[in-house]
C-alpha cells in the first residue's frame, strides 16, 4: 500500500487551514496567487511528453495499424460478436459505461470494464494487477472463457486462414509467424496510442490562469489538501499506480489473490486514472457508484472499516460548497480528443 502524500500537501494544506479559518474559502480572491511556489509544484501535474514502450515491442505505424484492426474485429470471439473495442469503446471514454462487464454470450463480468486510456503508462494491469505488462494485459481477456473465449491456437489458425491478416502481420513482423505473442504486441502497440488530449487543466498549469473557473480552483486546493485526494491521485494521469482499500462493501479479495499473506491488500483495487473520468460512469472498480457526486460521498463518510483500509481513509467533512467545487475541477481533466478510425476487417 502507498501511504505517500502528495507533493503539493504541503504547500495547500496550510493554505487551506488559512482560508478556513477566515471563512473565505468561496472566495476567488482567497485563492493564491500563481506564485514561483505554485508554479514550481504545478510541475508534478505536467504532461509526459512521450509514450513509453518496451524495447522488446518497439512502436511501428505498421505494428499500430494491425492491432487496430484487432482491437475492432469481432472475429477474435468464441462468438463472433465481442471484439476488445466491445468494451474499450471509444465512444465512452474507452469503456462500456456498465456496473460491470459483460462477457461471452452475454454473461455478466465480476468487475467492472477499466478504460484503456493513457494505458501505456500504468503498469500493472487490470483491477488486481495481475498483468504485469500491456502484452499479458491482451492476452488475458481475448483467451478468457468468460470473457472473448478465443483460445490461442484458435486465433492464430483464424488469423493465418486470412490473406489480408497474413499480410498484415509480414509487414509488422517481418520474419515473424503469427502467434499469440505477435497477436498480444500489435494490439498493445494500438493501445499505447490511447492517449488524453490537452484538458483545461492542463492550459491552467501551463499558465492560463483563464482556462479553469475559480470553483475548479478551489477544487484543485482541496484535492491536494483537506479533502487528501492526491494521496493516491496523483500526476498527470491522477494515479499511483498502487492498490488500496478504499472500504467498499463487498467480498471481492482484490490484489490480495494475486499477493496473499498481506493484510492491506485485501479488497484493495488499482488507483484508476481521473483523466476523463467525468465521460466514465458508473465508477467504482464493481460499478456501485453511479455519479462522481456519490464518490465523493463515499470518500467523505461512506466507506466501510476494516482492518486492511488504507490508513488515509478517514472522514472528510467537506461541505456542500467543497464537494461542488471538487466536482468542478474533476470536469477540467476532461479533453478533447480525436476521433478513432474505424478499420475496415481484413478478409
Amino acid at each position: 500500500m502507498n501511504n505517500r502524500r502528495s507533493p503539493l500537501a504541503s504547500l495547500f494544506i496550510p493554505a487551506m487551514g488559512l482560508l478556513i479559518a477566515h471563512g473565505a474559502l468561496g472566495a476567488a480572491a482567497a485563492l493564491p496567487d500563481r506564485s514561483a511556489e505554485l508554479q514550481s509544484a504545478l510541475a508534478d501535474y505536467q504532461r509526459t511528453a512521450q509514450t513509453p514502450a518496451p524495447k522488446t515491442n518497439p512502436m511501428t505505424a505498421q505494428k499500430i495499424a494491425l492491432g487496430q484492426t484487432l482491437f475492432f474485429d469481432p472475429r477474435l470471439s468464441g462468438s463472433g460478436a465481442l471484439s476488445c473495442a466491445s468494451c474499450h469503446n471509444p465512444g465512452l471514454a474507452w469503456g462500456d459505461a456498465m456496473p460491470k462487464g459483460l462477457g461471452h454470450l452475454g454473461g455478466r463480468l465480476g468487475r467492472r470494464t477499466p478504460t484503456i486510456l493513457n494505458v501505456a503508462f500504468g503498469e500493472p494491469y487490470f483491477w488486481d494487477g495481475r498483468a504485469t505488462t500491456l502484452e499479458d494485459q491482451a492476452k488475458g481477456p481475448l483467451t478468457s472463457a468468460a470473457e472473448m473465449n478465443m483460445p490461442a491456437k484458435d486465433a492464430v489458425a483464424l488469423l493465418q486462414a486470412n490473406p489480408g491478416y497474413a499480410r498484415m502481420f509480414s509487414d509488422a513482423f517481418p520474419g515473424q509467424s503469427i502467434s499469440i505473442d505477435t497477436i498480444a504486441e500489435a494490439i498493445a502497440a494500438f493501445e499505447r496510442t490511447v492517449v488524453s488530449a490537452t484538458a483545461p487543466f492542463d492550459r491552467w498549469v501551463g499558465g492560463d490562469d483563464t482556462a479553469i473557473s475559480a470553483a475548479a480552483k478551489r477544487g484543485f486546493l482541496l484535492f491536494n489538501g483537506k479533502a487528501n485526494c492526491a494521496t493516491c491521485h496523483m500526476g498527470w494521469r491522477f494515479s499511483d499506480d498502487g492498490f488500496h482499500d478504499i472500504g467498499l462493501p463487498g467480498n471481492d479479495p482484490g490484489r490480495a489473490r494475486i499477493a496473499p499473506g498481506i493484510a492491506q491488500m485485501a479488497q484493495a483495487f488499482k488507483t484508476p486514472t481521473l483523466r476523463n473520468v467525468d465521460q466514465r460512469a458508473p465508477y467504482m472498480h464493481d460499478g456501485s457508484l453511479a455519479t462522481l457526486a456519490g464518490v465523493i460521498e463515499h470518500y467523505d463518510t461512506s466507506f466501510v472499516r476494516r482492518a486492511s483500509l488504507d490508513t488515509q481513509m478517514r472522514p472528510l467533512s467537506l461541505s456542500a460548497d467543497e464537494k461542488a467545487d471538487l466536482l468542478a475541477f474533476l470536469g477540467t481533466l476532461t479533453s478533447v480528443d480525436a476521433p478513432v478510425t474505424i478499420p475496415v476487417l481484413p478478409n
